[in-house]
């Protein structure tokens, strides 16, 4: 009986045929695994073995489909913001009361127990490494912020998205990480009512 022909060697990063064809289900496996791992061990106790163990993968599938371990990072907490889906809703309403959809967003996000553990992980490695801090500037200012402010007619989009990112994520740091008092227990009603007028000023006045 004629042996079947034996598979054709991988390279660095490059997965079996097989592999690649279980497409994008298994994208998103890899993409929850990461989240998940980021989350418990944070960034610089993470590996990218580590994440595909925890996906059932072969850690060259990882990289075949996220590259390196800071662009697995940015995709697991992508996650969790959606920039594609939010920034189209915050836009959509027009310049009117747009402060008050991004600070409800913002909030939300913080708000929901899946997403917050992983933008916890985020906001406490970008602290003290500079690849998740380089990932956290992408994502909430280039991806979100910038993209908001860009579209709208005003002067300095890039500085007034800056702004805002800045008022956001210190509320972010102080309420859900450092948990200051009396912020950490406040109604998430009350932030919105009180920082959507600034968030306004900042991406729509002249």
């Amino acid at each position: 009986m004629t042996e079947p022909p034996p598979r054709p060697r991988r390279g660095p990063g490059r997965p079996r045929q097989d592999e690649a064809d279980e497409g994008p289900g298994t994208q998103e496996r890899i993409r929850a695994a990461a989240r998940a791992e980021f989350a418990a061990r944070g960034y610089d106790k993470t590996s990218v073995r580590g994440i595909a163990k925890a996906a059932g993968v072969d850690p060259a599938l990882v990289h075949h489909y996220f590259g390196s371990k800071d662009d697995l990072f940015a995709a697991a907490i992508e996650l969790s913001l959606e920039p594609a889906l939010v920034v189209p809703m915050i836009l959509g309403g027009g310049p009117e009361g747009i402060g008050e959809r991004l600070a409800r967003y913002f909030l939300g996000v913080w708000e929901n127990p899946v997403t917050r553990v992983p933008l916890l992980a985020v906001i406490r490695s970008a602290l003290t490494h500079e690849a998740a801090a380089k990932v956290l500037r992408a994502l909430i200012l280039r991806r979100v912020l910038e993209r908001v402010a860009a579209d709208l007619n005003v002067p300095d989009p890039t500085f007034r998205a800056e702004l805002a990112a800045s008022h956001m994520v210190g509320i972010a740091i102080l309420r859900y990480v450092v948990q200051v008092e009396p912020l950490a227990s406040a109604d998430p009603e009350a932030i919105i009512s009180l920082v959507a007028p600034t968030l306004q000023r900042y991406l729509t006045e002249d």
